[in-house]
């Protein structure tokens, strides 16, 4: 497994770092403990080594989860994300810091960390990067030596950028082959601040992958279900034409064409993997190659062919 340096922070981490949201149950239905423990162990053994979760995944029992799988599992690292409340339907967001100083103590109680290495902001909006509590509360954190990064789960452009502005060491932020555009708008203040950048979604939810049928349906649990009307998922499925003439020599499917792509990228620190499976997981880990991920006449082509097929890029 590849190491790559996690921004301007001090950590180098695998450049495949493992999700645990489809690991929870929360947005893809439910999984066996027993799996859930399976692909945590498989993934130490493979060499990965960066594990990205958030306190609310399974009301905080995935944290707790990976506190036990990894205590004794050499050095590792763990990305949670914090500010989401469940308690009501829908969820709401707190950023505050007397609810952050909360649920920090109790994810790191969870996690059985005496040092959080990593500490993000869960998806807030602009308007919430634009009071400082909350990043001067994590930076408080830092220098009191009980986390050793922190940062923003940026769910749009502006929010990163507003993220990378006010100095922060890591941005996670939306990634892939079909939705590039958030992190290629905000690559140049990435590379003016230094930070790190994690890439989730890498797969668009499994869309990327290349398995589904244009009829595909999905449980009512699944998130999948109300992400795309039919038609709009016979729309993209169609677009997976653009990625077919990546497919040829050591890039054996679609999903190692999309998986390349993201890791081709240099400002990517690691991409965040979400399998539900050890079996999915090892397809992921074997498909992601060698670099040269993708060649830079393999990716201007792509480029083209997607605003062909209606993709901004």
């Amino acid at each position: 497994m590849r190491k790559r340096p996690l921004g301007k922070t001090t950590l180098q981490v695998s450049e495949l770092a493992l999700g645990t949201w489809g690991l929870s149950g929360d947005g893809y239905g439910p999984i066996a403990d027993v799996e859930i423990d399976r692909v945590i162990d498989r993934a130490l053994a493979v060499g990965i080594d960066l594990f990205d979760t958030a306190d609310v995944y399974c009301r905080g029992e995935m944290e707790r989860c990976l506190g036990r799988r990894l205590k004794d599992a050499g050095t590792t690292f763990v990305v949670t994300k914090i500010g989401t409340v469940r308690d009501g339907d829908p969820p709401t967001k707190r950023f505050d810091p007397a609810h952050l100083r909360t649920a920090f103590e109790r994810s790191q109680e969870r996690l059985a960390r005496e040092v959080v290495d990593v500490v993000l902001l869960h998806n807030p909006t602009v308007a919430a990067m634009q009071s400082k509590e909350a990043l001067a509360f994590l930076k408080d954190l830092k220098q009191a030596g009980k986390i050793r990064a922190y940062g923003v789960s940026a769910g749009s452009a502006d929010v990163a950028r507003s993220a990378l502005r006010d100095e922060v060491d890591v941005i996670e932020i939306a990634y892939n082959a079909f939705f590039p555009g958030d992190l290629h708008d905000v690559a140049g203040d990435v590379s003016e601040s230094g930070a790190g950048v994690l890439a989730r979604s890498v797969l668009a939810h499994g869309l990327l992958a290349g398995q589904w049928s244009p009829d595909r349906e999905f449980y009512l649990d699944d998130h999948r279900h109300q992400r795309w009307t039919r038609d709009e998922l016979r729309t993209r499925i169609r677009q997976l034409d653009a990625l077919r003439p990546l497919v040829t020599g050591a890039v054996t499917s679609l999903r190692s064409a999309a998986l390349r792509f993201v890791l081709a990228n240099r400002v990517v620190s690691s991409a965040v993997l979400g399998p539900r499976s050890v079996a999915q997981l090892d397809q992921l880990v074997r498909e992601a190659g060698m670099p040269p991920y993708l060649q830079d006449t393999a990716l201007t082509e792509l480029s083209a062919r997607l605003r062909q097929a209606g993709i901004e890029v």
